[in-house]
């Protein structure tokens, strides 16, 4: 009997086990179906670009900024409703241009009332002028209307200059870059109503360190370019030099560059400015984007046969976004740009 019930416990726990163990390898094999599992044969989708010879000017350079030369907000003197507006956003004024007119029809009735009390008072100086002379009336009456009709007057210049500035002009030519208020709003004095920006003529401001400052010298012009238009080259003419560093220890020195033909930089834009003679030479140029910087060594993955084959580059130079290759590239190589997520030495690729 004893022996009966230990081989039923015996076999039991073999089931049990058997059952367990079946269990943990149904559980790994629905884990591991559940796991990605990366097909390195499958082609990986990139984007390339051909590499060509680009002519690059070769000096030395300093990075800035292109800034208005002159910028306003336009505030009302005077509080009034506002009753039109003549400029929007991105339009061109005029110096003097009226372009806000403010309600001033009660300061209009008030100047007509004065004016009324002005013609009172001037019937009055002539009336006492000849009562006077005829010794009718005393001089006191005279004397009290001519104060009378002066204070008038004031009150009449003030109107008018009260309605004068209902009128809101512009102070200088250039392009609306903020609309901050609209028809039937309030206008009070302070509150800006609209940005004025002149971009004819910018401010082109680099931040050099002290030994790179003696390099610059007043009143001197320079040949800057904008990083988006590279072949556009303007001459800047040195207006100011920090005689003080900022905080990161670095002086500003403004350059004042001509921009009336055709406003094409425009004001925030990036831009450098170059020292000694500028000399055009030609180099290859690909997106720093495209580099793969490993140990200190610089590399691309070049496109060959529907393979990515790494291939290890020398890096001249950063010009704005792209980099200047010494060696490692020729005219005509086909570099990937884009979709590195995967990609490896050799790897399948498909062109985008």
């Amino acid at each position: 009997m004893k022996n009966t019930k230990k081989i039923i416990g015996i076999v039991a726990l073999a089931v049990v086990s058997a059952l367990m163990f079946f269990k943990l390898a149904t559980n790994k094999q629905t884990t591991e179906s559940r796991v990605y599992q990366f097909d390195k044969e499958k082609p990986i989708a990139v984007s390339t670009d051909t590499v060509r010879l680009q002519n690059i000017i070769d000096a030395v350079s300093f990075s800035g900024t292109f800034e208005p030369n002159k910028e306003t907000k336009i505030s009302a003197e005077v509080q009034g409703k506002i009753n039109a507006i003549t400029a929007d956003a991105g339009s061109y004024v005029r110096p003097g241009q009226n372009i806000i007119q403010l309600d001033n029809s009660l300061l209009k009735l008030q100047l007509q009332a004065a004016q009324v009390q002005i013609e009172g008072l001037e019937a009055d100086v002539k009336r006492f002028t000849i009562l006077a002379e005829a010794d009718a009336v005393q001089g006191l009456q005279l004397e009290k209307a001519k104060l009378g009709l002066k204070s008038a007057q004031v009150q009449k210049a003030v109107l008018e200059e009260q309605i004068r500035k209902t009128t809101i002009s512009t102070p200088f030519g250039g392009v609306v870059t903020a609309k901050l208020t609209e028809v039937g709003a309030f206008a009070a004095p302070g509150v800006p109503l609209l940005q004025i920006t002149d971009i004819g003529t910018l401010r082109f401001t680099v931040n050099v360190s002290e030994s790179e400052l003696t390099q610059f010298r007043p009143n001197r012009s320079y040949r800057i370019s904008a990083d988006i238009f590279p072949d556009l080259q303007l001459n800047g003419k040195i207006i100011s030099m920090g005689s003080k560093a900022n905080i990161g220890n670095r002086f500003q020195v403004q350059f004042q560059v001509d921009n009336t033909k055709e406003q094409t930089i425009k004001s925030g834009m990036f831009g450098k400015v170059y020292l000694g003679d500028m000399q055009q030479k030609q180099g290859i140029l690909i997106p720093s984007t495209a580099i793969i910087e490993d140990a200190g060594k610089a590399s691309v993955y070049l496109a060959k046969n529907g393979k990515a084959v790494r291939c290890e580059i020398a890096v001249a130079k950063t010009i704005g976004s792209n980099s200047l290759i010494n060696s490692g590239l020729a005219s005509g190589d086909i570099i990937i740009s884009k979709g590195f997520i995967n990609l490896f030495d050799n790897a399948n690729i498909i062109i985008k």
